[in-house]
């Protein structure tokens, strides 16, 4: 039974979050654990406040924790959320509580889109969100599944003998369900009101209730994906995090080159390791689109980034000019191949200085300068941050700190304003790696030039706490047709092979 077309209805997400942490062994409902530095359910509620479809968004949460949701949508500025709701003791009064929330103000015979979700599915993908709401111009009933990739089995129980298999299903028919479900507001509310009649009503979703008191609507199946995986279990917890360390971001490229002269003019950067490479081709970049820029180097200022007072001095003497900095970016690194039992001290003690050191010491310095333009750190990172290459101990060490340094930073500093991003490009052709493994096959290597390209869009975007791959076939590219689980390990097989 389709939906005859007609004016689109206003489409609201309800994000469900009455759960509780007691199976993840916590004191807090487990939408308020941080992953990738932020609380599960913020994640969550920034995918609906970033999709084109929804145009609102009312929060359900666990009895005594809502005034904590309502902080973190007003730290994060999340303009959809209208509403914060407690919610009810079980799945099915929460959703009743959500439905009598969504009828308030109604016009009579008016309808909406309703979208349920589990806040504790923080990796929901714009394609799946798109689906649904799509899906609700055909049909009135709408549920997100994935095949089944195990055997599933139907057991019973004989006493003290423990289970035993009574049948195995055709998995060929079976599948996983997710979130959301969606739904025309009438038709879940037409549910809920025959089911609240049938005094054995039990449910652990809401696609179940169409299906049993109102079978003759038809649920449609929009396609999940695995990346959209439920925060339940400890090792849940374990995964999830690190799905966000490996998925990438794409920063949006502005419209044209007014879009950046319009942004950059009048702007301060400061670009620690700005004398060659990805450094100087963002400083040059910047620079033709009319912002000031400080391009610092040990070969052409003699800036060292590993001594905190030539850091100090280039960050004071820009300010002092200009009046301000915007933006602080560092590309110093050195990359020292061999093994570590017979790598020297000196050379340990450099990778650390300008590697690791040198960042923090960058940060630390740039705070209150970035404080008062809500500005923008940006750091990088190498693809070898996921697993350590043999021969590469050190550098793969210090890249990988990058990351959790962007994201504990961004994290900190977000009640000031300042982002803080990581940059992870594939193989570039710089004069560092040039250095390091001599003349590679021509067109193997991404170009500098790209790198400094996406790099800016990053520094001009409003993101924080991210990791943004470039890779010469940007992994970005045909979201709509692949999943973000399936980005995020075509991007892990890449990296077995890259530095």
């Amino acid at each position: 039974m389709s939906v005859p077309h007609e004016a689109k209805p206003r489409t609201t997400a309800v994000v469900l979050a009455g759960g509780t942490g007691q199976r993840v062994g916590l004191s807090i409902p487990k939408q308020l654990l941080k992953i990738a530095g932020k609380a599960v359910i913020e994640h969550t509620l920034t995918i609906f406040e970033n999709a084109e479809g929804i145009d609102d968004v009312i929060v359900l949460m666990a009895p005594g924790f809502v005034p904590d949701v309502e902080k973190i949508v007003a730290k994060a500025g999340l303009t959809k959320v209208t509403r914060v709701i407690e919610g009810g003791t079980t799945r099915n009064e929460t959703t009743e509580r959500a439905i009598a929330a969504l009828g308030e103000g109604l016009a009579e015979g008016e309808d909406r889109n309703v979208l349920f979700h589990d806040a504790v599915r923080p990796l929901l993908s714009q394609r799946v969100i798109k689906d649904c709401v799509d899906a609700l111009g055909r049909y009135q009933a709408v549920d997100v599944a994935i095949p089944s990739a195990d055997t599933i089995i139907v057991t019973r129980t004989h006493g003290e003998d423990g289970e035993f298999i009574t049948d195995v299903p055709d998995r060929s028919r079976l599948r996983r369900g997710q979130t959301p479900q969606a739904f025309k507001l009438s038709t879940i509310r037409k549910a809920y009101e025959i089911a609240a009649g049938d005094p054995n009503f039990q449910a652990t979703d809401d696609c179940s209730v169409v299906l049993k008191y109102l079978p003759d609507v038809p649920i449609h199946v929009v396609a999940g994906d695995e990346y959209n995986m439920k925060v339940t279990q400890p090792v849940d917890v374990f995964i999830t995090d690190k799905l966000f360390q490996l998925a990438s971001t794409a920063a949006p490229r502005q419209a044209d080159e007014a879009a950046y002269r319009e942004l950059l003019e009048g702007k301060t950067l400061v670009v620690f390791g700005g004398s060659y490479g990805i450094g100087a081709d963002i400083a040059a970049l910047a620079e033709s689109y009319g912002a000031k820029v400080y391009a610092l180097g040990r070969s052409t200022t003699g800036t060292h980034v590993e001594n905190p007072e030539h850091v100090d001095d280039a960050l004071s003497t820009a300010y002092g000019e200009t009046g301000r900095i915007d933006y602080v970016i560092n590309t110093a690194g050195v990359l020292r191949i061999g093994k570590l039992a017979e790598t020297d001290n000196t050379t340990i003690q450099e990778a650390l200085n300008v590697n690791y050191l040198a960042p923090v010491q960058i940060a630390r310095a740039s705070y209150k300068y970035l404080v008062e333009t809500k500005g923008q750190l940006l750091l990088y990172t190498s693809s070898s941050y996921t697993r350590g290459r043999a021969e590469y101990s050190l550098y793969s060490s210090t890249k990988a700190a990058m990351v959790n340094l962007t994201q504990a930073l961004a994290d900190e500093w977000a009640g000031e304003g300042i982002r803080v991003n990581c940059v992870n490009p594939e193989r570039t052709a710089t004069p560092m790696r040039t250095k390091a493994f001599g003349q590679e096959p021509e067109g193997s290597l991404l170009s500098s030039e790209a790198v400094a390209r996406t790099s800016l869009d990053v520094l001009l975007s409003a993101l924080t706490g991210h990791v943004i791959d470039v890779r010469q076939q940007d992994p970005t590219a045909g979201a709509a047709e692949s999943s973000g689980f399936e980005q995020a390990l075509a991007s892990v097989l890449d990296r077995q092979s890259d530095v």
